[in-house]
Parts: C-alpha cells; structure tokens; sequence
C-alpha cells in the first residue's frame, strides 16, 4: 500500500489515510449558520475518500469574521445544523474537524464575490480589533488595539467554541494562527507594535497563542487531536520567520498541540511569495524535525507528488485546497493511480 493511503493515528482517533480536506472559506452561512451548501460540500468530499476533512475558518465571535458569511460558533444555536454535517462525514468513514479562527483586524470585508475589501459600519461592517493600530493595507479602517478585557474575551470566545465544536461531534480542532488572522497578528513584529506583556519579544508575541491553546486544550476531549494552523513566514524582511515557527512549534508541542499545519504569508498585502508546486512543505519537513506531527500544504495537486512527500518523511499529512474544489473525488482516483484497493461508497460501487 502506498504511504498516503496508510492510516494515522493521533491520540485515540484514527485517519484512515494521509489526506485532508484543507479548511476553505465558501462565505456562504447567514448570522453563522451553516446551510444546505455546507452540507453538500464538505458531504462530497467525504464520501469522495478523504480521510479527514476541516471544516472552513469558523467564527469564535461575530466580529471575528472575514465576511458576514462566515460560519460562527459564538451561540449554541450553532451547534445543531453543524451536527448534521458532522455526522453525515462520519457515516462516509472520514473524521470531522473544524478550524476555530478570529479574523482580527482583516475582518468587516465584504464576500469575494462582492470585491473582498473591507465594510464600513454604513454598509455592514463592524469596528476591527488587531494587537495594535495598524490597518492591513491602505484604505482599511484602523483596527481597535485589543486591552485586557478584549484579549480575555478572545481567549474566552477560542474556549466557548472548542466547547460547542464538541457538542456537535467534531474529532479534530485546529486553531487558526495563520494568514494575517488575529492569533498571527500578535505573533509577528510586523503587526504587533505593543509595548506590554504581549509584544515585544518573541515570548509576549506568543503569549496570546499560547493561551488560547492552554485554553483550547483544557476543554477538548484528552483523546481528541488539537492542530494550529501558522504561517511559517510572512516572507517579508523583518516579520515572523521560519526559525520562528520551529521555536513555536517545540513550545506548542509541550502544550498539548499534536500537529502543526504549515501554511505561510497573508500578513502582509503585498508579500512577493515564490509560488511553485509544494513550495511550502520545505516548512512542514523542517517544524516536523522538532518531533511534532506537520501538515503540508499548498500547490499539491497530484497523487505522485503527495505520495513523494509521504515516502521522504516531509510531512505526516497531505492538506489539498484548490484541487479538492475541482475534484471532490481525488482520493478515489488517487488511490487508482497508486495502485491501492480502497473502500468506494456503495452507491459508487457499480463505476469503481
């Protein structure tokens, strides 16, 4: 059998094999909701073969939201549509996850479809928080410097989330603290300008990760797997680093982290980044030196590839984006290529 179709497990939850359904905003929930078209999506790509599948950033709070059309767990009215979902991916034989995010001071935007900038109050929009004063790109309202009681209540929401995540059935959370998000504001000098005991040096600009993980990790079931999602670079001199996400990850690890998900940039608007196919597992081989379980993600789109990654030991699971929206039925074809024998759904069994 091929590596990327061998199973993993970590802690008490199983995968049957190496590839993951990255988390990927569809914009399309109302209030937080989630909708027939959540269910449809990630229900496809479930009974398409892959072994575990994170559900897009979902909000902890309503103005930790990219777009108003984000998914929310901010209420226990959450829970129950998300319910149905969960257990319709766990009926197909994959594991549900969910990644918990704040979208910080790249909040208020309208959805892609609509431009993807930024909402004033008159239009939608809603008052931005970030670690300090400064505003992603040029146009963009100046974000609310978090105090105590808003770092508090961000620690809060990550905490009342993982709870309601829970509830409604899901094995895997990944926190994320990646993309310019909030959780990655703070740990890049880039964007983290504070002065107190939560910027400065590298230890206060991690303090808040940390805490929200302690936290996180307090009310997840002990047998259930807790991922963070970084950017291992902000690929802009002077900001976050690769050495960086290597120290973090041995400190994340000891917290009760069991993977980390290496993704990069989005920090900074007009970041050059060298994209090319797998241009970012070099980041997932180097954390995973430190003994902690990596992710590789970006520009992976073929069996071949993925199965390299597997067989040099760069990386432990295989996150597969843009090529899951175009072919919800890769792992199925996939394994073919591989030369594996996998389960298909029974109603698909009459063209396997």
């Amino acid at each position: 059998m091929s590596k990327l179709f061998s199973s993993l497990t970590i802690r008490e939850i199983t995968l049957k094999n190496r590839i993951v359904m990255s988390p990927m905003c569809q914009y399309s929930a109302s209030d937080g909701f989630s909708s027939d078209w959540h269910l449809v999506h990630y229900g496809s790509r479930a009974s398409g073969g892959a072994g575990l599948i994170i559900m897009e950033a979902t909000a902890v709070s309503p103005e930790g939201r990219i777009t108003p059309g984000d998914l929310g767990l901010w209420s226990d009215d959450h829970i129950q549509g998300l319910k149905k979902i969960v257990s319709f991916i766990h009926g197909q034989g994959s594991v549900a996850g969910i990644q918990l995010a704040h979208a910080g001071r790249k909040a208020s935007c309208a959805v892609p479809v609509q431009g993807g900038r930024q909402l004033d109050e008159r239009h939608g929009g809603w008052q931005t928080v970030a670690p300090s004063g400064i505003p992603f790109m040029e146009g963009d309202r100046t974000p609310e410097a978090l105090d105590e009681k808003g770092i508090s209540q961000v620690i809060s929401g990550f905490t009342n989330a993982a709870i309601r995540a829970r509830e409604a059935g899901f094995m895997v959370a990944e926190i994320h603290s990646a993309h310019g998000y909030l959780l990655q504001e703070f740990l890049s000098p880039l964007s983290n300008r504070r002065t107190d005991e939560y910027g400065g040096s590298f230890d206060n600009r991690i303090r808040l990760l940390r805490q929200v993980v302690e936290a996180v990790r307090s009310v997840w079931p002990a047998g259930n797997p807790l991922f963070v999602r970084i950017s291992s670079t902000d690929w802009t001199e002077g900001g976050w680093e690769a050495e960086d996400s290597v120290r973090l990850a041995t400190i994340l690890k000891e917290k009760g982290v069991d993977l980390i998900d290496c993704s990069s940039g989005g920090n900074v608007y007009n970041a050059v980044i060298p994209f090319s196919p797998g241009y970012q597992v070099p980041f997932a081989e180097a954390v995973r030196k430190t003994g902690i379980l990596t992710g590789a993600v970006g520009l992976i789109t073929l069996a071949g590839q993925a199965e390299s990654i597997m067989r040099e030991e760069k990386a432990d699971l295989i996150l597969m984006g843009r090529e899951l929206l175009r072919n919800p039925y890769f792992p199925l074809h996939a394994a073919r290529e591989l030369g594996d024998d996998i389960s298909w759904p029974v109603q698909y069994l009459r063209s396997k």
